[in-house]
Order: structure tokens, then sequence, then C-alpha cells
């Protein structure tokens, strides 16, 4: 099931591609239709996942040789991690498609884009061959720069490169760290993640290591982004379509994260551990810059945008609290893990979904000032229940899915190193700062569009996709046991085995 949710959108990629009479009408719904299959896979794969203490990390595993001189195969697999993980990204994949957009006469290509970085990014979480994973992580970025080349708005081919440019350096760092860490080791050569996790093929050699290592966190932490390598983020964000900026925020950004505890943390404990301090030095730094900068945002977009560095900052801030060896701190460490992984689903979900309102935003107006708009709540209550809601959801308020991912963050962190998660915990004060006068700047105080310009409330397609997504955050935020347990049972086995 695992091969046929990456082969199936791209082989729906491929037909819409050759499909020349295609209307618009049937290019979204083929693109719905074909992204609906994955996820329905992979909650199929969900629903058999053995979460229990006895059960191993990788399961569902599928293999094929592929190059067997070099250990290289069409391996995949999950654990609870990457099952989570994934199965928000297919979510959001259909949310995407859905979501209304006016594309004239290349709907067609859209949507073939669209699939065709469904089934790449699905690769990405699912693979368990270092190679096959590479592979799959560099196609991303050619499905990305074409859609916010093609349909972006402004200056969308320079956003496009810079975005193009900037990941293409990370991911050629990612490459040259996969060369020194496969090469490593005495055994045979392989690319088996598995392998490599057993093997800790770099153990104890503390120059090699930590230059691989720094290779792994360059590349990722572009990728997530961290400071100071974030600057394409915000130019790719507000010239790209509003459902291409959902796909970035909620699956592309989260390859980066996903990156550093599959690979550095999990097949290098001892390196990543030496400098787990100074990773999550960083992620403190990505926290509070990413907050303060976007309070200064006066554009929809750009500010949603710096807070996508702000909250990928708790990820990573969690993700080096749980690879640092400190002795007797296992619960607290898998905690930080447990909790870097719900806030990746959370904030694919909640930024996703904020993404989509800003793109209707977009369509109605042209425009992302909020000096543009004010008291919209009477003309369009829809919008402004779930844009409020969301909004709410990312700073972290007590019964949604973001306080649910802080909290076992700042908690883990905290028995590991308390000065770091009480310094975070400002991002979360300017965080609710930033979101609520973006809500009184849209929604409440004097009406400032032009007389007589109307200003439609959601459409039946729009409220559909919202609804969905947003449910899911109240969901988590509710009753979490359903999104935790495949988590943690992941969790302890890591830490324990970085312990």
């Amino acid at each position: 099931m695992l091969s046929l949710a990456i082969l199936v959108p791209l082989i729906g990629a491929f037909v819409l591609a050759l499909w020349t009479s295609a209307s618009t009408r049937a290019a979204r719904a083929t693109a719905i239709g074909v992204s609906a299959v994955p996820f329905a896979l992979l909650v199929a794969v969900w629903v058999g996942f053995d979460a229990s203490p006895e059960a191993p990390l990788f399961q569902h595993l599928e293999e094929v040789p592929w190059i067997p001189a070099l250990g290289v195969a069409w391996r995949m697999g999950v654990d609870g991690i990457a099952l989570v993980v994934a199965t928000m990204s297919a979510l959001l994949f259909v949310a995407a498609a859905a979501w209304p957009i006016e594309l004239g006469e290349r709907a067609r290509e859209y949507y073939a884009w669209i699939l065709f970085l469904a089934g790449v990014s699905l690769g990405v979480f699912l693979t368990l061959d270092l190679l096959i994973f590479y592979v799959f992580f560099d196609l991303s970025l050619v499905g990305m720069y074409f859609l916010i080349g093609r349909w972006g708005h402004g200056d969308s081919q320079a956003a496009a490169l810079k975005f193009f440019l900037y990941t293409l350096a990370g991911s050629l760092a990612i490459l040259l760290a996969i060369l020194g860490l496969v090469l490593a080791g005495d055994g045979p050569l392989t690319f088996d993640m598995r392998e490599l996790i057993a093997r800790q093929p770099l153990a104890g050699m503390d120059l090699r290591g930590g230059l691989v290592l720094l290779g792994f966190v360059f590349g990722f932490g572009i990728k997530t982004p961290l400071f100071p390598v974030h600057t394409w983020l915000p130019p790719a964000h507000v010239q790209a379509p509003g459902p291409a900026s959902t796909i970035l925020a909620g699956v592309l950004l989260k390859m980066g994260t996903f990156g550093l505890l599959r690979i550095p943390m999990a097949m290098m404990h001892e390196t990543f551990a030496r400098y787990a301090l100074w990773i999550g030095i960083v992620a403190l730094v990505s926290i509070l810059w990413g907050a303060l900068v976007a309070l200064g945002q006066t554009s929809i977009k750009r500010r949603i945008a710096y807070t996508s560095v702000n909250h990928m900052g708790y990820t990573v801030l969690g993700i080096a609290a749980a690879g640092s060896l400190v002795a007797g701190h296992e619960a607290a460490r898998a905690l930080a893990l447990t909790g870097a992984v719900v806030e990746m689903v959370a904030h694919g979900l909640i930024t996703g979904s904020l993404f989509l309102m800003a793109g209707s935003f977009w369509q109605r107006t042209q425009s992302y000032e909020m000096a543009d708009y004010g008291g919209l709540a009477g003309v369009a209550p829809k919008l402004t229940a779930a844009f409020i809601l969301a909004a709410f959801a990312s700073l972290g308020l007590p019964g949604l899915a973001g306080f649910v991912a802080e909290f076992q963050i700042f908690a883990g962190t905290f028995a590991v190193h308390p000065w770091l998660a009480g310094l975070a915990l400002l991002g979360i004060l300017v965080t609710a700062a930033l979101f609520l006068t973006m809500v009184r700047a849209l929604f409440f105080g004097d009406r400032k569009l032009p007389e007589g310009r109307s200003f439609p409330d959601l459409s039946r397609s729009e409220t559909i996709v919202m609804a969905a997504l947003l449910a899911l955050v109240v969901a988590i935020g509710v009753y979490p046991a359903w999104l935790l347990e495949p988590i943690m049972a992941s969790a302890r086995i890591l830490v324990g085995g970085a312990g």
C-alpha cells in the first residue's frame, strides 16, 4: 500500500499531462480523486499499525532491489512518526486540489504538478532507502518551482528561482553528508536506513562526524527553514498561489525536520548529542526571530510565513532536546520528540488552513495588505470564524492542536535544558500578539473596502475543506490520544536507542 500511495499520484500526474482535452472541471475532479487515494491507503495503514511496546520500529515493509552493487533498493516502510506526517501530508494535498482557484487555460498542468508533488513528497516520508530519499527530496523542488513560477503572482519567477537555488544548495549539502555517512562504515555498502540506524557508522569519529552532521543540519535547516537560512521563504509564500503555499508550509517544510530526526538523530546518536545544545540554540533564535519579524509585517501572507519560521523552531527545539544524552531524562526526551512530531502535524493543518484563507483574500481583492481590510466579520462570518479558530490554534490556545504540541515540547525541553525552554516561551507571547492584532485588523473595526465592493464569504467548496482541516485541529486538541499513540511508540524506541 505504501508503494501505491506514491505511484498512484505520479501516474495521475502523467495522465493529466497527456490529457490535453481535459477541461478545468475534469482536471480538478481528477486531481481530487487521485489525491484521495494515497490518503485512504495511509489511513488503512494507520488502522493496521501496531503501536505496542513489542512491535518493531518499522512496519508495512516493502523491498525490491534496484542497484544491488550499491546496496540501493526500493525500500518502503513506516514507523509511527513517518505514518502520521505522511497521512497529514496526503490530506493537505487533497485540500489543495479541492480548493477553488482561478487558473485560466492552464488548469490541467497545474493539477498535474499538484499530483506529481504529492507522489514525490510522500516518497520522502515513506522510503527507508537513503538514496531514494534524496531522489524524492530533490524532485519535490521541481514541482514547487513550477507551481510558484507559473501560477504565482507579482515577481513569482524571482521567488521561484530563489526558492530553488536555496533549497538545491541545501540538498547538495545533504547529498555530501549522505555519502560521508554511508561510506564511513566497515560493513557492506548499503543505503538501508534500518541498517544504518543499527550500525551507527560514525560513532567515535569526532571531526568527521561533526562535518557530516553540519552538512545535514545546514541542508535540512534551509528546508525547515531555520535562521539565518530562511530568507527564501517569505517571497516564495507571498508570490505563490494559496494552495501551493499550503503545500509548501504544510508538507515541504516538514521534510527538513523529518530529515533531521530520521537521519542524523537516528543514525548519528553520539555526534548529534554532542552538538544538540547548539542545534537547540539555533532553534531558539529562529523561534524569537520568526515571531518578532512576523509582528512587524503588514502583509497577511508575510506575517503567516514568518510564523512558520517561529513554529518550525519549536519543532527543532524538541528534536534537539530529544537528541541530548542527558542521563535520567529518557522519558522527558521522548516527550520532547513526541511534541516535535505533533507540532509538525499541527503546523501543517493550522498554517495550511491559514494560507488557504490568505489565498481567498487575494482571490477576492488582489491584496494581502491588512490595511486594505477591516470589519469583515459582518460580511464574511464563516471566514471570520475559521480564521480566528486557526489563529488561536497557532498561538497555542488550550483545547486546540497547537497547545498539545507546544506543551510537550516545553515540558520535555525544560527537563533537559530549562533555560532554553524558558527563553523560548517568550515566542508564544509574541505569537499571541501578532495573531490577535491581525485578527483585529482584518475582521473588526471600520470596514475599509471601497464603497460598493463586495467581499464574498467562503464558498461551499472552501467551507468543506476548511471544516475538515479545522475539525482535526480541534480533535487533536480535545482528544490527542489517537495521534499520540503511534508517535510515542516510535519516540520511545528512538530515544531509547539514542540513550
